[in-house]
């Protein structure tokens, strides 16, 4: 588990990353949420939560680890692609897939808090 977290947080830093050059030279900003949400989301809190799963295994071999990195491997891109379509074309049918994708990672940031309390001692 520890090892697929950190897998798919660079795969989201290298999307940030180019997003972000992207973004740079083409002087176009639209995106800039989706960019800092992968990087948030995508980024940071999988490498956060890979590096809690290596340090504590109980933790990632709990139906809650399991859980909590499959509904982040859901909701980010779900969430992702909904708020950029949203953005883009201001087309309010993207809402219901950022907001299942939202839902999706909330949920998923439930189960790594409470997998902390459980494991990290």
């Amino acid at each position: 588990m520890a090892r697929n977290m950190i897998v798919w947080s660079t795969f989201y830093f290298v999307i940030g990353v180019v997003m972000g050059m992207v973004m740079s030279i083409s002087e176009v900003h639209t995106l800039s949420p989706v960019h800092a949400h992968i990087n948030l989301l995508g980024w940071v809190s999988m490498a956060l939560g890979g590096i809690l799963y290596h340090l504590f295994p109980a933790a990632a071999n709990s139906m809650l680890g399991k859980w909590h990195f499959w509904l982040h491997v859901i909701g980010i891109p779900l969430m992702m692609a909904g708020l950029a379509g949203l953005l883009s074309s201001g087309n309010s049918q993207f809402i219901i897939a950022t907001s299942i994708g939202g839902i999706c990672v909330v949920i998923g940031a439930i189960f790594l808090f409470i997998n902390a309390a459980r494991y990290v001692k």
